[in-house]
């Protein structure tokens, strides 16, 4: 850290009076146990240190390598997915809304916000397996790229989508779209990132990021426990103040913000409470019949976190940012 005192806040360089926290991985359920500080002036919750090798922390388990395709062999489920992704990404469909309703992609959703044609230049960055992307090829989008430095290899899909494994500092172009979805908090460098994002984006170019936040109810009410905490992978947990300062630190205006949290804010904090990993046989997302709880405790989660969202303090955000006029 260039000689910084070892709790200097990364993104305001405060060094007094920040908080020391004990957070435990809960994913895989290693036992792992890492030092974070929270800020007290930007309220940034991030890692004391940076793990020296954090690819083992991202094994073949890892939710997001999984592959994408396999969701799309079905014919009925394919037909149904296309219109629920039509409506969640174009606003198209009234069959669409009513799938939606029961089976809601945040992801997608949030790309609902921006106007986008099949033919808009999409980077997602740290996209795993490119599940969303595989989703928007079976829309039509044509001209889509995923980057991924933690998969194994290239993949190209059946129909065309390409994902490579890379860093966005290799990359050259120009993109209308630029994304990451909860990938933005797994980065060492954000401030580098951001200010590479605002050299590849098009004049009118859009930067998406949706990340965990700290400016949420979930943080206060779990502490520790909050399962998007996700220690060590997630370095950095923005308040909205700090996400704030970095982006005027990299010349882009944060333009709007959009809470898209869900129940899973609740069932996995409940159950790193109860010491159960993310990726037990009687986890929720595993074995939702073998967990502890019921379709009634879910729904309850669910109408809680659309509340939370309406308040601003859900703990997920979509945050949207241009470059800045100023430049």
């Amino acid at each position: 850290m260039g000689g910084t005192k070892i709790n200097t806040c990364r993104i305001c360089d405060n060094d007094e009076n920040n908080r020391l926290f004990t957070v435990r991985e809960t994913m895989f359920g290693t036992g792992d146990c890492f030092t974070y500080f929270q800020c007290s002036k930007c309220k940034c919750l991030q890692i004391q240190e940076f793990p020296k090798d954090l690819s083992k922390y991202y094994s073949s388990d890892y939710y997001s390598f999984e592959s994408s395709s396999q969701y799309f062999k079905n014919p009925i489920e394919r037909l149904a997915r296309r219109l629920r992704d039509k409506y969640a990404v174009l606003n198209r469909g009234i069959i669409g809304k009513l799938l939606y309703n029961y089976f809601p992609n945040e992801s997608l959703r949030s790309l609902s916000k921006l106007k986008l044609t099949k033919f808009t230049k999409i980077l997602d960055v740290g996209c795993g397996a490119g599940f969303l992307l595989y989703s928007l090829t079976e829309l039509g989008f044509n001209k889509l790229l995923g980057i991924d430095p933690y998969i194994e290899e290239d993949i190209t899909y059946e129909n065309g989508l390409k994902i490579v494994k890379s860093s966005i500092y290799k990359l050259k172009g120009e993109w209308d779209i630029i994304m990451f979805h909860h990938s933005f908090e797994h980065l060492t460098d954000p401030l580098e990132t951001l200010l590479h994002v605002s050299k590849l984006l098009s004049e009118y170019g859009v930067c998406l990021i949706r990340i965990p936040t700290v400016s949420s109810y979930a943080w206060e009410h779990y502490g520790t426990d909050w399962v998007q905490l996700d220690a060590p992978r997630h370095l950095f947990l923005y308040s909205i103040e700090s996400f704030q300062i970095l982006a005027e630190k990299s010349n882009m205006e944060l333009y709007y913000i959009y809470y898209d949290s869900n129940e899973f804010q609740f069932w996995g904090s409940e159950q790193n409470r109860k010491g159960i990993a993310h990726l037990s046989e009687i986890s929720y997302r595993i074995n939702p019949s073998k967990s502890f709880f019921s379709r009634s405790d879910i729904y309850k989660f669910r109408e809680k976190a659309k509340k939370l969202n309406l308040e601003n303090k859900g703990d997920q955000v979509a945050l949207y940012l241009k470059k800045s006029k100023k430049i």
